[in-house]
């Protein structure tokens, strides 16, 4: 039996996980705002080489999917804002 492949994750430092969800998923993120999310918290997950953050290109995926709202027809299909 041969061992598992080992799965490398695609890490991404903050100013090119800024682009990338610019450039994949249209949401306007600078590297400022990623490094207020990494003190406040609410961005995607990120790891730590030292002082340096990198993104793992799923975890920017998965916060990007979370942060855009379903498909609809019409705003009347929207949920209602709470008060």
């Amino acid at each position: 039996m041969a061992p598992e492949a080992k799965k490398f994750e695609h890490l991404r430092r903050r100013n090119a996980a800024a682009e990338y969800l610019q450039t994949v998923w249209g949401i306007p993120c600078s590297m400022k705002t990623l490094a207020k999310y990494a003190v406040i918290g609410g961005g995607p997950e990120f790891r730590k080489a030292g002082r340096t953050p990198l993104y793992p290109e799923d975890g920017l995926d998965d916060w990007a999917l979370r942060k855009i709202g379903p498909r609809v027809r019409s705003t009347s299909e929207l949920p209602k804002a709470q008060s």
